[in-house]
């Protein structure tokens, strides 16, 4: 048992747990076990959504240093209204209006990736410029959009099982698809190559360019079904839906053990920093901590992840 539990705790993944639970145990107690099991509840749907992004994010940043998608807050605000409209309130357009949010993303990821092919331009700074293009472009599409989303679709963003939301249990299900298709198909394994050392793994024959176009669109899509997601659990769009998930989309994966420097990833651990995200966030602000404040300690805890990993994240191990 002490050598399960030793090999346990040398997961990278498991700190973000045992640190979700820590802040879940403090709000249970600084409430005195008054909503402890909605908590949980809630922690679960809201940890949902920046899951779904955060696996995006995490193949992006694997690619290696520099490669980050800044784009996802408008892609997921774009990406809701446009799934609102195809929908249209109407059951019957459901279908349609996701495959419709997943071509929005899709675009945004290809446009991405096309600015850091074509025209050279550092992801960071690519993404970040084509964040406001989208953003500009959700102002005058999304801005006072009222169309609420079918009622079937609103409720099953809504829907729990035994106290479980639903979506939470699906998410459950892509996250082990994620690990999979990250660590036992050519493409998942092109990815970490590429992060290791991209000369490396275009002198091996890995397809250099075709992986990670594959990896920005994959981000894109992810965020644009998680934008319809988003509005159907908030029942309805808005142009600042996704504002919160350019920290967070990053947050999660770095707390959650996945290298900076690129090469190394981790599903289970984003999980986990969700869960510590959301937990400590509604700590806050059942302590009546300013947004200000919020924001500076995620910063600061990102920060305080990075020095701890230390030669790991140089290196990329």
């Amino acid at each position: 048992m002490m050598q399960i539990a030793g090999k346990l705790f040398t997961k990278p993944w498991i700190w973000s747990f045992l640190g979700a639970v820590a802040v879940w145990l403090a709000a249970v107690i600084f409430t005195r076990g008054g909503g402890a099991g909605g908590m949980v509840t809630a922690a679960l749907a809201m940890a949902t959504f920046t899951v779904i992004v955060g696996v995006g994010q995490m193949f992006v940043i694997t690619l290696g240093p520099g490669n980050v998608d800044l784009s996802l807050p408008a892609n997921i605000g774009l990406a809701s209204a446009v799934a609102m409209t195809v929908m249209n309130g109407n059951d019957s357009l459901v279908g349609a209006g996701l495959l419709a949010a997943l071509a929005c993303g899709l675009a945004i990821g290809a446009a991405n990736y096309f600015l850091i092919w074509a025209l050279r331009i550092p992801p960071i700074i690519a993404t970040l410029s084509s964040g406001f293009i989208i953003q500009s472009i959700d102002i005058s599409y999304g801005r006072g959009l009222q169309i609420k989303p079918p009622p079937a679709f609103a409720d099953f963003a809504n829907m729990q099982f035994a106290g479980i939301p639903m979506l939470a249990i699906l998410t459950v299900l892509f996250s082990i698809v994620a690990a999979i298709v990250l660590q036992r198909t050519v493409y998942g394994r092109w990815v970490l190559a590429v992060g290791q050392n991209m000369r490396a793994a275009r002198f091996a024959g890995v397809r250099v360019e075709a992986t990670s176009f594959a990896t920005y669109a994959l981000s894109g899509m992810l965020g644009g079904i998680d934008g319809a997601l988003l509005a159907g659990y908030f029942r309805g769009a808005s142009i600042d839906i996704g504002n919160e998930y350019l920290l967070a989309s990053i947050a999660v994966v770095v707390i959650g053990g996945t290298s900076v420097a690129g090469g190394r990833a981790n599903v289970p651990g984003i999980w986990g920093a969700s869960l510590f995200l959301v937990l400590l966030l509604t700590m806050l602000n059942t302590f009546g901590a300013s947004a200000g404040f919020r924001l500076l300690l995620t910063g600061l805890i990102i920060i305080a992840v990075i020095s701890a990993a230390g030669g790991n994240v140089r290196s990329g191990a």
